[in-house]
């Protein structure tokens, strides 16, 4: 078990996140995100997938931007895979795990997957 903490890191329960979540488990969500003034993330994550969880690990770790910035959208692929596809309709974009969309005033403005996903510079989107 040690081991695995140390591969995979902790928990959601075990660890809380510096990031303010919100969880995207609605339909009726994606008119928010649509309509949102501000920079909208949406990281989209396997919860059995083991590259996902590090890159969401990371990805939580190096997070520096203020909730003000940006609302970021937090998607549990496999509860709710068919909001990952109406994405997928409504953006244009291919469906990957992990994944991070980045939306701004109803337009897709980047979408990176996998390793990728901890390379962006968020600040550069808000």
């Amino acid at each position: 078990m040690g081991l695995l903490k140390k591969i995979f890191g902790e928990t959601p329960e075990q660890k809380k996140s510096k990031i303010n979540w919100i969880e995207l488990n609605s339909m009726e969500q994606l008119n928010t995100v649509s309509n949102s003034k501000k920079t909208v993330g949406i990281f989209k994550h396997s919860t059995r997938c083991g590259t996902s969880i590090m890159v969401k690990r990371r990805f939580e770790s190096s997070y520096d931007l203020d909730a003000e910035e940006m609302d970021l959208y937090y998607l549990d692929l496999l509860s709710y895979r068919e909001i990952s596809e109406a994405l997928a309709t409504q953006y244009n974009v291919m469906h990957q795990s992990p994944q991070l969309l980045i939306i701004k005033k109803n337009q897709l403005i980047t979408a990176e997957s996998h390793s990728d996903v901890n390379y962006l510079d968020l600040k550069s989107f808000i």
